[in-house]
């Protein structure tokens, strides 16, 4: 005779939930990869590693969906995870890159940018060139529209560091100037 609760439920009740979780994350899925992979192209500046980060975020959401679906917003903590996921693949092709050597008569070559860029392409190019940290900011503040509290909280930092390393990218992007004075309402 089985005391309460010590009974596994019945087959067709854990069925229900699998169904019911995976239609959830079906639903979430569908919902947010076009923004998470939009979001994740302008931070990593490349197709490859946007897509590479938003599938990985996805496929360790699936193995914790009981705690990501229990999350208060979801959205946001996908969008927390993808960040993690490109900063991390930074981090790792960072370490993995072929230290330049300086060249045998030390000069560097440099070509005339090319006079057909528009000034939005030159501005994302800046923008790509940014430290990760520097450029989510950005992006999460300009791109995706985010508070400095939603920012710190998507990157896990405090809202000072927020505000220094967008303080930190604007400065670099008039120092290459990609910016104007004017232009960093």
């Amino acid at each position: 005779m089985d005391t309460l609760g010590t009974a596994p439920p019945p087959a067709s009740f854990v069925q229900e939930v699998l169904v019911d979780d995976e239609q959830e994350y079906a639903d979430l899925y569908a919902a947010q990869w076009p923004r998470l992979y939009r979001m994740a192209r302008a931070v990593a500046g490349d197709d490859a590693t946007a897509e590479d980060a938003v599938q990985a975020a996805f496929a360790r959401a699936y193995a914790s969906w009981g705690r990501v679906r229990r999350a208060d917003h979801p959205e946001a903590y996908l969008r927390r995870m993808v960040l993690n996921e490109i900063l991390g693949l930074r981090r790792r092709a960072w370490a993995r890159r072929e230290r330049p050597h300086a060249s045998v008569d030390g000069g560097l070559t440099t070509e005339a940018p090319d006079r057909a860029i528009t000034e939005r392409d030159r501005m994302w190019s800046a923008v790509r060139d940014l430290p990760p940290r520097q450029r989510a900011v950005i992006v999460l503040r300009y791109y995706e529209d985010l508070s400095e509290e939603q920012i710190a909280t998507a990157l896990g930092c405090s809202r000072g560091t927020v505000k220094s390393q967008a303080a930190a990218a604007l400065a670099n992007l008039r120092r290459c100037g990609a910016l104007t004075t004017g232009d960093d309402a």
